[in-house]
This record gives C-alpha cells, structure tokens and sequence, in this order.
C-alpha cells in the first residue's frame, strides 16, 4: 500500500503484474488486485488478473512449474481509466485463489476434471534487486 498521494493520480490503459514466484506444487493460481483506498479507509477494487501458471507461456502450451525454484509470471490485469484524487492510496493485493470467481485449482498438476484430490499449496512472492516483483502502471503525466 501506498503513503497517501500528494496530489492526483491518472491511469488510463492496460496493466500488468510480474511476480517472481516459488511454490510447492505443480501447478497453481496467483491473483492481483489493485484498490484505491480512500481517505476514510474505504477499499475499492479498480483491476484484477489472474494465471493458471501451467499457462504462463500464453501460447496454450502447459509447462508445469518446478517446485521451489523461483519463476517470474506476468500477470494481464483490466484496462483502466481513473483518478485517484489526493488523500487516497494504491494497494495490491495478491492470492492464490478466487474461487468461485475463478473455477479451483487442485495444484496437484493433473487434468482438472480427472482429479479427486485438492491440495494446499504454499506460495512465495520474492522481491528485491535479484527478483524485481513489480506493478506496471500507465501513468498518464499533467493530465
């Protein structure tokens, strides 16, 4: 979450999350959601986005991830086009699921409609100067 914003902020157009990830399982969803928290502490949510890491490739092909080894996914969130007025904050959230937004992953690898079984999986979102996790934001300047 952001410190309040000194003065408005203008987003208009795509944005994306890449995250560098490790996991324990095969497979596995990551979420982002960017809110507006506004002064009175009302969360609004603006965009979100969500991968089915088999699929980070984008092309249709699976490729299922090894686990704990860190990968980087880049996750396409809702266009938008907002002010955030001065006073307000920008937040991310970030999960694992949005069930039943989003159909479950059982994270075990296998076909979904073949598998009985559901799996906990542990997440980690790296960051710093080896694993730049990061929101892109189209910023639109003096508008």
């Amino acid at each position: 979450q952001t410190e309040p914003l000194e003065s408005d902020l203008v987003l208009a157009g795509p944005l994306s999350c890449t995250l560098w990830i490790t996991s324990d399982a095969p497979d596995t969803d990551f979420v982002v959601r960017l809110n507006e928290v506004g002064a009175d502490g009302l969360v609004i949510n603006i965009s979100h986005g969500i991968i089915r890491c088999r699929y980070r490739a984008g092309d249709g092909s699976e490729q299922l991830l090894e686990p704990e080894t860190p990968t980087e996914i880049t996750i396409k969130m809702l266009p938008v086009g907002i002010r955030f007025r001065a006073g307000s904050r920008l937040r991310i959230d970030v999960t694992s699921s949005d069930f039943p937004t989003f159909d479950r992953n059982h994270n075990t690898g296998r076909v979904f409609y073949d598998d009985p079984e559901l799996r906990v999986a542990r997440q980690r979102v790296l960051h710093g100067e080896t694993h730049p996790s990061r929101i892109t934001l189209p910023v639109l300047a003096d508008v």
